[in-house]
């Protein structure tokens, strides 16, 4: 059965970094385009960032554009994000998620099959 796990989440103060994992078993996520998403009190579950299965396209938000990173790693079957100058409002639960082979629907949650269970990020002012 296929299972995400994520780690790297924590509390920080605003302008500082955090680096999210996301490791993957029971299957291989080689031929999917995977991605994060983050949920936040009183909000819709809403699209950080995706990257396809090759890691040659990568989709951002505009609220993180510039700021976050996302990359992977096909042969260790982890997907990451890396988080600089974070703000009060990226205080969310962050999700690692992945779609079926070869699926392109970036940044739609419906379109994500497999999801971790979150992990909670949190930055004070």
């Amino acid at each position: 059965q296929a299972q995400l796990v994520e780690s790297g989440g924590g509390l920080v103060q605003s302008g500082g970094s955090l680096s999210l994992s996301c490791v993957a078993s029971g299957r291989t996520f080689g031929s999917s385009t995977m991605g994060w998403f983050r949920h936040a009190p009183y909000k819709e579950r809403e699209f950080v960032a995706a990257i396809s299965w090759t890691a040659g396209r990568r989709y951002y938000a505009d609220s993180v554009k510039g700021r976050f990173t996302i990359s992977r790693d096909n042969a260790k079957n982890t997907l990451s994000l890396q988080m600089n100058n974070l703000e009060p409002e990226d205080t969310a639960l962050y999700y690692c998620a992945a779609q079926g082979p070869y699926g392109t629907d970036w940044s739609n949650r419906y379109a994500y099959t497999y999801w971790g269970q979150g992990i909670q990020v949190t930055v004070s002012s």
